[in-house]
């Protein structure tokens, strides 16, 4: 086990100059992703995401980081930056946002996701949302951002570069090596070799699959399944994944496509971001190829897919009412092919497995996880986290989105990479880690609670 100076106790602040750490979510848990960094006095905080609870939960819907540290620290923020547009990391934003007023600064696609959420919410109007271009630095505060190209399962994913005295903070976000990603838009090497060179004083970086040996697999290998599924399907297909998965939904429109079938959407969260995602060039599709989902059933079993979402087991998504015989729209016909396009997040797997055995129950063929290659996780495997620190040399590392054993995994792996023993950090949630240029010290926690959300009212705090 890795070991480090830890000051038990509730948290006290250091005094003089260096960085601060401390991780409000994603460390010690899947989901909920949100790090707060202190460069002398600033506040950075990356990521802003939910956690969804398991089927054993049922009066919440999910949780959402304690904000109480960064509520009183507000007037030091300097920006919210953020790594990617899925709900786990930008979900929890409308509620930050209700509280204080900071500049948000995301790619394109990540713009548009927050820009649905925050309309949603009815403030988009207050909030400044910055849209950013990978590769070109921008100056915040005393500190240089900047964003650069990484894969993921979806769209305009980036890592993050602060610029700091003691040398840089890279950010991986989410992240695999895709060689050949949906988009085109290729893990942007160059970038991160130039910024390792220029010296990496600490590396985050994404843990979630560091028991996995090898590499994960491209996206592009899904288009195999996908076509034969749909290619051989005498009924209805219904198409089950995440709502922010755009490049996911734009391989089965194209598919769809392929063999002459119109595609509906069922699910609020994915009508809205399909809509903007098509608005801002990010799906492709004709206007006669989507059909309002209450003229579905117009058109013949064989000739339409359902795109829908409910990929979690989600108590009120479209998929789970469905499989409940409780959606206004669809019932399950026998011959209808359904296709649970994603892996469970741990804590879900029996909420998913209810719903797939309720599918199965009323006649539907479920393709999923366990049966057909219908799904790649969008994180990187253990050759690729090693690729990751060697490619940044970083002089401290501290592994992030992971429950315990993951972030374990991880930093063990960092020592195997030779970043030394004594700074390689494996903290959770509300931990305070202080370092200079001379020593790195958990002085304590900051002690977060939980805070549960049904609905958009916050249960507890």
């Amino acid at each position: 086990m890795i070991k480090y100076k830890r000051n038990k106790g509730k948290y006290k602040r250091n005094k003089g100059n260096g960085v601060r750490i401390i991780p409000l979510g994603g460390l010690g848990e899947i989901g909920k992703n949100m790090m707060v960094i202190e460069i002398d006095k600033e506040i950075f905080i990356i990521d802003c995401g939910v956690a969804f609870p398991g089927q054993q939960v049922t009066d919440v819907d999910f949780y959402i980081p304690d904000f109480s540290y960064v509520i009183e620290n507000s007037k030091r923020i300097k920006a919210i930056l953020i790594t990617h547009g899925h709900e786990d990391h930008i979900g929890a934003l409308p509620y930050l946002l209700k509280k204080i007023d900071a500049p948000i600064y995301a790619s394109k696609l990540t713009s548009g996701l927050i820009r649905v959420k925050l309309k949603e919410h009815g403030i988009v109007a207050k909030t400044s949302l910055n849209v950013i271009e990978p590769n070109v630095p921008i100056n915040i505060g005393s500190v240089d951002v900047e964003f650069f190209r990484v894969c993921h399962s979806i769209p305009d994913a980036m890592g993050i570069s602060i610029e700091t005295a003691l040398g840089k903070i890279i950010h991986t976000g989410d992240f695999k090596i895709d060689h050949t990603p949906v988009d085109g838009k290729a893990t942007d090497f160059r970038t991160m070799s130039k910024l390792a060179g220029e010296g990496v004083f600490l590396l985050f970086s994404d843990s979630t699959y560091s028991e996995n040996e090898g590499y994960t697999p491209s996206e592009l290998i899904i288009n195999e399944a996908f076509n034969k599924v749909i290619g051989e399907a005498k009924g209805r297909i219904i198409v089950a994944t995440f709502a922010s998965l755009i490049s996911r939904m734009q391989q089965v429109i194209d598919i769809a496509a392929k063999f002459d079938r119109k595609v509906t959407i069922a699910g609020k969260s994915m009508i809205n971001n399909v809509k903007m995602a098509r608005k801002m060039g990010y799906i492709q599709v004709s206007d006669n190829m989507i059909v309002p989902l209450e003229e579905a059933a117009r058109v013949k079993d064989e000739k339409i897919v359902i795109l829908a979402t409910g990929a979690q087991g989600e108590p009120s998504s479209a998929l789970t009412r469905i499989a409940n015989s409780d959606h206004k729209h669809l019932k399950i016909k026998k011959g209808d092919t359904i296709v649970v396009s994603a892996s469970p997040i741990p804590g879900n797997e029996k909420a998913i497995a209810k719903t797939i055995d309720n599918l199965f129950r009323q006649g539907a063929d479920v393709f999923y996880n366990k049966n057909s290659q219908v799904h790649v996780h969008g994180h990187a495997s253990r050759e690729e986290l090693k690729l990751m620190i060697s490619l940044f040399n970083p002089k401290h590392f501290i592994p992030v989105h992971g429950e315990y054993r993951h972030l374990v995994a991880h930093a063990r792996l960092a020592q195997q990479m030779n970043v030394d023993r004594e700074n390689v950090f494996i903290l959770e949630d509300g931990d305070l880690l202080f370092l200079t240029g001379e020593f790195a010290e958990v002085t304590g926690n900051i002690e977060p609670n939980l805070i549960s959300v049904k609905g958009n009212k916050i249960l507890s705090s």
